[in-house]
């Protein structure tokens, strides 16, 4: 059973920058296509932020083009969210999302089968 497990959420000021980790385990290196993360604020539905297939190839929310920056380590399994400039409207429980075998990229949720526990951020003006 794949395993993912978020790392590196806290709280920071509106302006700051986070960097959060998401490893995979329980996975050969290269099983892995599409990878996401995703975020869900209390009272919201959860909503793709930003996905990366196996050969970098990005896709961003409207709402964080240009601040966020998703990465991908194959070699270690492991995803990465670098948030720059965050803003207090950032403030959500952050998942990782995985699906096997199948690249391109998607921010509809029901395209994922493996989820990570996830990982708060909070963000204070």
């Amino acid at each position: 059973q794949v395993r993912l497990v978020e790392s590196g959420g806290g709280s920071v000021q509106a302006g700051g920058r986070l960097r959060l980790s998401c490893a995979a385990s329980a996975v050969a290196s290269g099983d892995i296509g599409r990878m996401a993360w995703f975020r869900q604020a209390p009272g919201k539905e959860r909503e793709g932020v930003a996905s990366i297939d196996i050969r970098g190839a990005t896709r961003y929310h409207e709402s964080v083009k240009g601040r966020f920056t998703i990465s991908r380590d194959n070699a270690k399994n492991t995803l990465y969210l670098q948030m720059n400039n965050v803003k207090p409207e950032d403030t959500a429980m952050y998942y990782c999302a995985a699906k096997l075998r199948l690249g391109g990229l998607s921010l509809d949720r029901n395209w994922y089968d493996y989820w990570g526990q996830g990982t708060q951020v909070t963000v204070s003006s």
